[in-house]
């Protein structure tokens, strides 16, 4: 495939690399002088910046390679998880990030423990931690890689090291406003590559028409029957929710960007921004699969986008740009995972045992804590090359195991007092406990290591009807162990005076009314949801 990609291609490619190194130099002059500015960017960054980072981070390589390798194997069904993000966004931007923001807090840890105590924030710390390093950097370098191997024939070994040694450069040096001041750049790079091999795809196929012509009608559906193996409809109208408010509205990779935002209602409208580009990828990185496998009937999923950036339907020229756009998307996912990393690292493991550290210090181990991480991510690289479409599929429905837990702490514990720490603690740890036996299990059965047909039955039931099973598990175990007792725990370290669930319903009701009072507020979701129903309306027609 390689033969197809020419000089001026690979120009373009290499002046994007020099860009955003620019980039990331020049925000990195100026120089931080507190933890806040380096890991928050100063709590400055305007609306438009805070959504178009969302975004950036929210979409990777594996975006690009699995919505349209979902797209080519099962149609436009997979892009519903996107269209759930539009309602999540509205969610954490009128009613999460006000919490948080009125809180005082840097990471979502630390709100844990400020709610509850410092088990909660050490065991969610730790866990985040461990599910950046072992999952969103491996899964966006395997996807990368298959791109990179695929049309280049490059060793993946190799393109991930360079990604990940150019990406950790300017992290390093410039935190969170280096991250997000790119994010904005690779934002608008990756729309743009996403649309014009959309584009491009169309024209081949004769539009979207001859495209319905061509597929089978299935591949139009957005509800699938309940007994699907992949997309039950009961799974996503029940399920998914329960994903995304954990990915959406408690996950530091995601909230810092709304963390750094200069006030609350700057917070919300970029977060609404971020949900209106949600509208868009079950168009420009679903579509792509169907488009592909009309096209070329015999290709498999994972080989879907590849094989689509290296036809001649693509003009010289336009292969690069579309390839930066990929490139943008690893990076600005890396670059957040790396910030993020560091950031729970200093504040809630650093910070905790040396709480009398000075703002310079907290910067240096910051800058460090970037550092090893981006080693780690260096010795990770060599996972990428065992992993195979199976386990990239199990890597991908890890959330499910991983989210209802959190859900159920957070939903519960931000409005109601009387769920208490103990209470806390005990669902993450048996939640999560649970949900890695179920991973366990998944990967042992799939390998053929074990053979009982009571595992094979449990590991037949679809990743989303587990997470709500485990999702009211969780909410038991809470509620259960919340009113063993007659009186609610206090939240350790809350540092405020008036009991917790009155400054939580305080904050609430601030933000309805300032919503109710600005008619914007109130409009542009409605409008959001009756553009997305519209879109999909006539897609489907």
């Amino acid at each position: 495939m390689s033969g197809s990609f020419t000089i001026l291609d690979g120009l373009i490619i290499f002046a994007y690399l020099i860009a955003v190194l620019s980039m990331g130099f020049y925000y990195s002059q100026k120089t931080a002088t507190d933890s806040i500015s380096y890991f928050l960017a100063g709590r400055d960054m305007g609306w438009f910046v805070v959504g178009m980072s969302i975004f950036a981070t929210n979409i990777s390589s594996e975006h690009f390679i699995g919505l349209a390798g979902g797209g080519a194997q099962r149609g436009l069904a997979v892009g519903m998880f996107e269209l759930m993000a539009i309602f999540t966004l509205i969610i954490l931007g009128w009613v999460v990030s006000p919490v948080i923001m009125k809180s005082g807090v840097i990471t979502m840890p630390e709100y844990l423990g400020q709610r509850f105590d410092k088990r909660s924030r050490k065991f969610f710390a730790a866990l985040s931690i461990l599910i950046y390093i072992f999952t969103k950097i491996t899964v966006t370098l395997f996807a990368g890689g298959i791109l990179f191997y695929k049309l280049f024939g490059i060793n993946i070994y190799a393109s991930a090291i360079i990604i990940v040694l150019i990406t950790g450069l300017y992290s390093v040096i410039g935190g969170a406003s280096a991250v997000m001041r790119n994010h904005l750049f690779q934002a608008v790079l990756l729309l743009l590559a996403a649309v014009l091999l959309t584009t491009f795809g169309l024209i081949e196929a004769g539009g979207l028409h001859a495209l319905r012509q061509k597929l089978p009608s299935g591949y139009f559906e957005l509800f699938k029957p309940m007994n699907d193996p992949d997309f039950p409809w009961t799974g996503i109208v029940f399920g998914a929710p329960i994903l995304a408010f954990w990915y959406w509205c408690t996950d530091q990779y995601i909230v810092q960007r709304v963390l750094s935002a200069r006030n609350i209602n700057e917070a919300a409208r970029g977060s609404l921004l971020a949900a209106a580009l949600k509208i868009t990828p079950i168009f420009i990185l679903v579509l792509p699969g169907l488009i592909a496998v009309a096209l070329f009937p015999e290709i498999k999923g994972d080989d879907a986008y590849p094989v689509l950036l290296a036809s001649n339907i693509i003009p010289t020229g336009v292969k690069g740009l579309i390839l930066t756009g990929v490139l943008a998307a690893i990076m600005s996912s890396l670059a957040s995972v790396f910030n993020s990393t560091a950031t729970i690292f200093t504040n809630d493991f650093y910070k905790m045992k040396y709480p009398q550290t000075s703002e310079n210090k907290l910067i240096l181990i910051g800058r460090l804590a970037t550092t090893v991480v981006v080693i780690m991510a260096i010795l990770c690289v060599p996972l990428v090359k065992i992993i195979n479409t199976q386990l990239y599929l199990y890597l991908q429905s890890l959330q499910a195991y991983v989210a209802p837990p959190i859900t159920a702490v957070f939903l519960f514990g931000l409005f109601f007092r009387k769920i208490t720490a103990r209470a806390a603690f005990y669902t993450l740890v048996i939640g999560e406990g649970v949900g890695l036996a179920r991973l366990i299990i998944d990967i042992l059965v799939n390998l053929q290591w074990i053979d009982s047909p009571m595992l094979r039955w449990l590991t037949g039931i679809n990743f989303l009807h587990f997470a709500v099973f485990l999702f009211v598990l969780s909410s038991t175990i809470l509620l259960s162990i919340s009113f063993m007792k007659e009186e609610a725990e206090a939240p350790e370290g809350s540092g405020v005076s008036v009991p917790y669930n009155y400054v939580q319903l305080n904050t609430l009701t601030e933000t309805i009314r300032m919503t109710v009072s600005f008619r914007g507020n109130l409009l542009f979701p409605l409008t959001l949801v009756l553009i997305a129903v519209g879109l999909l309306s006539f897609f489907l027609s």
